[in-house]
């Protein structure tokens, strides 16, 4: 049966294209030519990546020669870390709730160290302070601005001051943050930082890598794009659509109030649930819940039935039962793990949206708990 209605709660995953985006993408499918080539095609598609790249740099306040444009935000990340401890005795520090490919990517390196968080999954400073002093050999923390997941936001300038202070590195992966958190480069004296085009409105299969130029990395894919550090033929349409989506991103138009909202109504009318990760540091359109005793993936496709499109977590763990890191990192029973879903707000939710969500949301976990 098809729903009457559809309201996609899972922007954290992906973000739907604009319709200037759109149309300004449409007026340049037959710019074809290679960037590489040194005709006039070429040309045009080599300043249409120019044009990317300065809207990229005014977006997070950088010069446009610290920009590399790369094929994903897990590209990215494993080009910050990997491309770092390549080649070089270090340790690599890094939260253990943050995305999959930096995980696994800082797990691979000889001297990699989790830090330690509390239960809402916030990075704690005095231990962090302790791995630091630890050992002479330099660090760089790798950690995530704010979780995706559980919507925890970290004391990301604290950390950054802790660690240059020991003379240490920092990365940030920005994916989760940057929709709802603008960044500015320049003031929180960032040394890497990355995010995902995707998230922000743009098409897939685009990210970004900012660094300083003191930061010597090994290249990812050899070839001689992106200053040698990415080879390949670049994606040219997702690069664009990227500059095209920062240039008309609104933070002003970022709020949490239809989070509050949602979350009000289950606090008072579905019992035996509870807000996962931090209530206060969190992203403004993240809401975390657990239902216990309700199977999370049930409930999420009990919702998409009734037209309402949310996750059980990070989009890429989605295919996995595995309890994600993050839940079990801070903690959370095992019994509960599995009985969560995640909602991720575009902004732009009607209050009938939402009403038709928390009604909606009710009357599915109490089908699921009856069975």
């Amino acid at each position: 049966m098809i729903p009457i209605k559809s309201i996609y709660l899972d922007h954290a995953a992906a973000t739907p294209l604009s319709q200037e985006t759109k149309e300004y993408l449409i007026s340049l499918l037959d710019t074809y030519g290679n960037p590489s080539s040194l005709h006039s095609l070429g040309g045009q598609a080599r300043q249409l990546l120019s044009s990317a790249r300065e809207s990229a740099a005014q977006f997070i306040n950088a010069r446009p020669d610290r920009i590399y444009f790369t094929g994903s935000g897990s590209a990215s990340n494993t080009l910050a870390v990997r491309g770092y401890y390549t080649g070089r005795n270090c340790r690599i520090l890094y939260s253990p709730i943050a995305h999959k490919s930096l995980l696994s990517c800082a797990k691979s390196c000889p001297h990699s160290h989790p830090l330690t968080v509390d239960r809402h999954g916030a990075v704690i400073l005095s231990d962090l302070e302790k791995l630091l002093d630890a050992s002479d050999l330099p660090a760089l923390a790798a950690i995530d601005y704010a979780n995706p997941e559980i919507g925890t936001i970290q004391d990301v300038q604290a950390i950054i001051d802790l660690v240059h202070s020991r003379r240490g590195l920092v990365f940030l992966d920005c994916t989760g943050s940057i929709p709802t958190i603008p960044v500015d480069v320049e003031t929180l004296n960032a040394d890497m930082l990355a995010f995902s085009a995707h998230k922000l409105g743009a098409l897939k299969g685009c990210g970004l890598l900012y660094k300083k130029p003191c930061i010597k990395l090994e290249p990812l894919i050899y070839g001689s794009q992106e200053q040698g550090l990415l080879g390949g033929t670049e994606n040219v349409l997702g690069i664009v659509s990227l500059g095209a989506a920062l240039r008309q991103y609104d933070y002003s138009s970022v709020s949490p109030k239809n989070r509050d909202y949602v979350y009000d109504y289950v606090r008072h009318n579905i019992p035996d649930s509870y807000l996962v990760g931090s209530p206060v540091k969190r992203l403004a359109h993240n809401l975390y819940l657990c239902f216990r005793g309700v199977d999370g993936e049930s409930l999420m496709i009990l919702l998409d039935l009734k037209g309402i499109q949310v996750s059980t977590g990070s989009a890429c763990n989605s295919h996995s039962r595995t309890a994600s890191a993050a839940l079990s990192v801070i903690g959370m029973d095992a019994a509960d793990i599995h009985s969560c879903i995640r909602l991720s707000f575009g902004g732009k939710e009607t209050r009938e949206d939402l009403d038709y969500v928390c009604r909606t949301l009710k009357e599915c976990v109490g089908r699921l708990r009856v069975q």
